[in-house]
């Protein structure tokens, strides 16, 4: 399901993680209101992005959720990783910024 340049889709079957997989296209704020979103939902996303320009357009969307839900005295943290995917039966590197609700 594609959002404003963002699609989301879940991790895998054994957890309720949405991926967001955001383009050098997406709309950061679009993002960030998906990413907020689902932290108030499940309190975990995973945001997936490849090339540098997807990459700051990911970071920049998880900078404005963070303040979309400060103003609800929610708190996030950001652990970004390297993940293997597969695009056309070739694989790609992409960039895994999992966000967390920080604890109190």
């Amino acid at each position: 399901m594609p959002v404003n340049g963002a699609s989301v889709a879940p991790v895998c079957a054994e957890t309720v993680t949405e991926v967001l997989k955001v383009s050098t296209r997406s709309r950061p704020s679009a993002v960030a209101g998906a990413i907020a979103g689902v932290i108030r939902e499940s309190g975990v996303a995973e945001v997936q992005s490849i090339g540098a320009g997807a990459t700051n357009q990911a970071v920049k969307a998880v900078a404005i959720a963070r303040s979309y839900l400060d103003e609800e005295g929610i708190d996030i943290m950001c652990v970004p990783s390297f993940i293997d995917v597969s695009i056309d039966n070739e694989e790609r590197t992409a960039i895994r910024l999992l966000v967390e609700r920080r604890p109190a």
